[in-house]
């Protein structure tokens, strides 16, 4: 005689529950997280992978940054802030440059040096660009008037940098954000 084994009901139901329950668990913490981190990720930081040597010897080849696209927001760049822009030529493209010239000023390159006047019409004043070796300068000679809205934007590594020099002035709405912390490497991690 063949004797049958039966589950009980209460503890079939007690199991699909638990599985329902927990998928919906996992549902809600999914949800959860994505309307935390997409906010976050689209309007106040984005990771950035530096390409190219436009920026050395402040910035490597490969590295990590996270961008700070919140600060500008509120007020604009400063001299020396290094920042993420969008590519005039190529919006699709990300650069990342130091701004050396802020609207209503003039940008004279001369001699390898940048003097910059102020908007009211004062004598040019040699910028000091402590962040540079002593030996980099910088070229071609130029002259370049900024209206409202518009930096002017190098590379550190002058003699490999296509920026302002090259595709004229960098325009307020192709900002992304400023170069806020180096992750990696490791042992170049810092903040700015």
């Amino acid at each position: 005689m063949a004797v049958e084994e039966f589950e009980d009901t209460d503890e079939v139901e007690k199991k699909q529950g638990s599985i329902r329950h927990e998928f919906w668990e996992l549902i809600r913490v999914l949800v959860i997280s994505l309307l935390i981190v997409i906010p976050i990720r689209y309007f106040v930081a984005q990771p950035f992978v530096v390409r190219g040597a436009s920026m050395e010897p402040t910035f490597q080849d490969g590295e990590y940054l996270i961008v700070d696209e919140l600060t500008y927001r509120f007020h604009p760049p400063e001299r020396g802030d290094v920042i993420i822009l969008r590519y005039p030529r190529d919006l699709r493209k990300f650069f990342i440059k130091r701004v050396v010239g802020l609207p209503g000023e003039t940008v004279i390159i001369e001699g390898g040096k940048i003097k910059i006047k102020s908007g009211d019409g004062g004598v040019p004043i040699l910028l000091e660009e402590s962040y540079l070796p002593a030996n980099i300068l910088t070229y071609p000679d130029d002259v370049m008037a900024l209206g409202e809205g518009e930096f002017f934007v190098l590379g550190d590594n002058r003699g490999d940098s296509a920026d302002s020099r090259v595709w004229g002035v960098l325009e307020s709405n192709k900002l992304v954000g400023r170069a806020f912390l180096r992750l990696w490497p490791l042992s170049r991690v810092s903040v700015f």
